[in-house]
């Protein structure tokens, strides 16, 4: 896949984001749902995890490991729970 396959329809979703939020800021009186929904899925989204996807090409990696490392315990004591 090439790279504007992938980096093309992400900005232009993450441009019609910023119109909105604009839109909604320069002027408040006049917006309406389109842009209220486009602003509040765009914050939704950014609040994703995408910290614990898995990482393609790793060694070691296999279905269901992620990249999120464990909390450490505040006991910090030893053996399982």
């Amino acid at each position: 896949m090439t790279v504007a396959v992938r980096w093309v329809p992400a900005l232009v979703v993450a441009a019609l984001w910023w119109w909105a939020v604009l839109r909604m800021v320069l002027v408040p009186g006049q917006t309406g749902f389109v842009e209220g929904a486009t602003v509040a899925g765009g914050w939704g989204l950014s609040l994703l995890p995408v910290h614990v996807a898995t990482v393609p090409g790793k060694p070691g990696n296999g279905p269901g490991t992620t990249t999120a490392s464990r909390r450490r315990r505040s006991d910090a004591g030893s053996g399982p729970s």
